[in-house]
């Protein structure tokens, strides 16, 4: 079965691989290496708006502390979070979730994100688009030493899957550093399963700080951690155990 497939038959609504279960694992197994970012300039990818806030949010904070300049790119318009609404129009839902992303880099303390506006939901088959938004990016400092950090390329859900391929092969090309961080490995994934290379994660532990930062960036995506309505198809798209997994102390990313 597929990571795709994985996620597919692992509803949110259901409590997945619980977080105690994660730390556990954690705690049991051996040091998992810091993550280093040797770079001047770090370009973020996210499929949709709030993926880098959940996943590398405290990464982005370290890395403009240290004087890294972070470029963060989102590729979807995020249209696609309640399909069926019936209070919400996808492009209701696109000027939402833009205004709410430019409200949590705002608290970063990062510039606004370069906003690709692909139709969410369908960046499988926008790869010649996103690679012009992401090639356009990096082309933009050449003098600069440049890393990549994106959503991971087997993380289950088909947009983040798409960016990570896609950030994966500019990557591959260029001759650049990839990170990857999981969003939704941490919901279908059994821990330590042989499927998943663990040897190539690498961690950032959040200080007080940074943790306060990165929480109080989450509450402004409104629209995905409280329901739009009572209606069916409004309901909350980031519930309180799915949170309890991307708000933890530690980010973890996959190094290549």
């Amino acid at each position: 079965m597929t990571s795709t497939e994985r996620f597919g038959a692992a509803p949110v609504t259901d409590v997945g691989t619980s977080e105690t279960h994660w730390q556990q694992w954690f705690s049991r197994g051996a040091e998992i290496p810091g993550l280093e970012t040797d770079v001047e300039r770090l370009v973020v990818l996210a499929a949709h708006p709030d993926d880098e806030i959940l996943g590398a949010g405290g990464i982005m904070i370290a890395a403009a502390a240290a004087g890294i300049e972070v470029v963060t790119v989102c590729l979807s318009d995020g249209s696609g979070s309640h399909p069926g609404s019936p209070t919400h129009s996808p492009e209701d839902l696109a000027t939402i979730r833009r205004g709410e992303l430019d409200a949590a880099t705002d608290i970063l303390g990062l510039e606004r994100s370069v906003w690709g506006g692909l139709p969410d939901g369908a960046l499988t088959t926008a790869d010649a688009a996103m690679t012009r938004i992401v090639e356009s990016v990096l082309d933009e400092r050449p003098e600069m030493i440049s890393g990549v950090l994106s959503v991971w390329e087997h993380d289950g859900h088909p947009d983040h899957e798409a960016v990570g391929r896609c950030a994966s092969r500019i990557t591959a090309q260029r001759g650049l550093p990839l990170w990857q961080y999981p969003i939704w490995m941490w919901h279908w994934a059994i821990p330590g399963e042989d499927t998943i290379d663990w040897d190539a994660l690498r961690s950032h532990r959040l200080d007080d700080g940074a943790m306060a930062t990165k929480k109080a960036a989450v509450e402004a995506f409104t629209s995905q951690i409280h329901p739009l309505s009572d209606a069916a198809a409004d309901q909350v798209v980031l519930p309180s155990h799915i949170l309890e997994r991307l708000l933890r102390r530690d980010e973890y990313v996959f190094t290549r």
